[in-house]
């Protein structure tokens, strides 16, 4: 019933043996988060599974034979490992629609921040920057306000250094509001919205951030009531596993937690 032909034992392996350089890559180059781990964890697992089939699917044929309790545990991982990946599909759907957001209209720009590397803007940070930039040019009137506190392995702020890299990049600094002192989305766009409510400038947004974030952090500027249209930041092609399943993390987290 559980034992799997070997033509789908050798895809499986491939297919998670692949997935695994994935999520182990980024632990090369210095980033390390709760989704590499997670990855490296589900790839490890569906390692096992396929590369051990006959072990693995005769203990389940046991457990499904011998016992109620085996069969309701059988039962109780298949549900989960469904629910998970139905889960993984919808936030998927969701991310994709909100990652294809444009602007619509002319206003205030903000940056959600990200890690700096000393004094400069990690990969991440600056393809945001990089992202917003091409817009505050086009239109030169726009206020932007940029976001993030000084982490204890960070030289400066976040926001400090943003406003570097926009002012060496053509972007007047008058122009730059700095929050310094938020650690997380949620502080990063609360921070946002008090500078907005002080300077007058409405609650209508910009909101720029990797493309994989905007679902999650569009749904925490709505729940502050700020209505956002989006610039999204690509994402480099071989981080793009492990940001998108820590990005499903981030959002369970975000219903079950707030």
């Amino acid at each position: 019933m559980f034992a799997l032909p070997v033509w789908a034992r050798v895809i499986g392996c491939v297919v998670f043996g692949v997935l695994l350089l994935f999520f182990v890559n980024p632990i090369l180059l210095g980033i390390r988060n709760a989704g590499v781990f997670t990855g490296i964890v589900i790839c490890l697992l569906g390692l096992f599974y396929f590369g051990a089939n006959p072990i693995a699917a005769a203990a389940m044929e046991k457990l499904w034979t011998n016992s109620n309790f085996g069969r309701f545990m059988l039962c109780l991982l298949f549900g989960v490992l469904g629910l998970g990946v139905l889960l993984a599909i919808v936030f998927s759907i969701c991310m994709g629609v909100a990652m294809a957001d444009k602007p619509k209209e002319e206003q205030p720009v903000v940056i959600l921040g990200c890690k700096v590397r000393g004094e400069q803007p990690s990969l991440m940070l600056k393809k945001r920057l990089d992202a917003a930039i091409p817009y505050l040019k086009e239109h030169p009137d726009v206020p932007v306000i940029v976001c993030g506190g000084q982490g204890a392995d960070e030289a400066i702020s976040e926001a400090a250094c943003m406003t570097a890299y926009l002012a060496k990049n053509g972007i007047d600094a008058d122009r730059i509001s700095e929050d310094n002192t938020s650690t997380s989305t949620y502080e990063n766009l609360a921070n946002a919205r008090h500078i907005l409510e002080t300077n007058e400038w409405g609650y209508d947004i910009i909101l720029v951030t990797d493309g994989f974030h905007q679902f999650r952090a569009g749904s925490i500027a709505k729940g502050l009531r700020l209505e956002t249209d989006k610039i999204s930041a690509p994402t480099p092609w071989y981080l793009v596993p492990a940001y998108w399943v820590r990005e499903w993390l981030g959002i369970c987290h975000m219903y079950i937690f707030g």
